[in-house]
């Protein structure tokens, strides 16, 4: 029965991320997202309080794009951090484009996300996340030319794959691969 609970959940967010791209947070009401699973809106209550529960979990499907790595990460002896970068920063361009989807729900609908940044579950999964990349940026043992490619390495794949779709049109598709080519010859 969890699984069936955990796969009507995860329907619910994957019906709630395409409308909410397609017509924003906003103008997506739960009614909505429950016509188009084929449920009522007391069984969408019964997963989630709110919409803004289901943004929540949505945005927390980044963090967890994120905790992968940085647990692989956690693993490493110092002296292997910078060798095995490239190969996690490849996994992590292949996570976003994979899951472009989220990245865009997040940026078409900002206003919306301020809602639930300050819920204490967002708060201590970026808190966490932040506290373990920058562990690994502050670690002194890693020559620091090394943890300055590595973090703009980080930037350099956000901000060139974030919107692609939107800034780069029908050329959005080789955008990866130069985005992925543009943080190897940094790193």
């Amino acid at each position: 029965m969890a699984e069936a609970r955990g796969d009507t959940r995860n329907r619910i967010l994957d019906v709630a991320l395409e409308l909410f791209n397609d017509q924003g947070y906003d103008a997506t009401s739960l009614r909505e997202i429950a016509e188009r699973l084929g449920v009522t809106k007391a069984a969408l209550y019964y997963h989630f309080k709110s919409k803004a529960d289901i943004l929540l979990e949505l945005h927390l499907r980044l963090h967890d794009l994120g905790d992968d790595l940085l647990a692989e990460l956690d693993q490493l002896p110092d002296d292997q951090v910078v060798a095995a970068w490239p190969g996690l920063v490849d996994r992590f361009i292949d996570a976003v484009t994979e899951n472009r989807d989220l990245f865009l729900v997040h940026q078409r609908n900002q206003r919306a996300f301020e809602q639930v940044i300050n819920d204490e579950r967002h708060q201590q999964a970026n808190q966490d996340i932040e506290e373990r990349f920058r562990r690994v940026l502050a670690n002194d043992v890693i020559p620091l030319a090394d943890r300055v490619r590595m973090a703009c390495s980080i930037g350099a794949v956000m901000v060139g794959l974030m919107g692609a779709d939107e800034i780069f049109g029908d050329e959005a598709a080789q955008v990866v691969g130069l985005v992925r080519s543009t943080v190897h010859e940094l790193l």
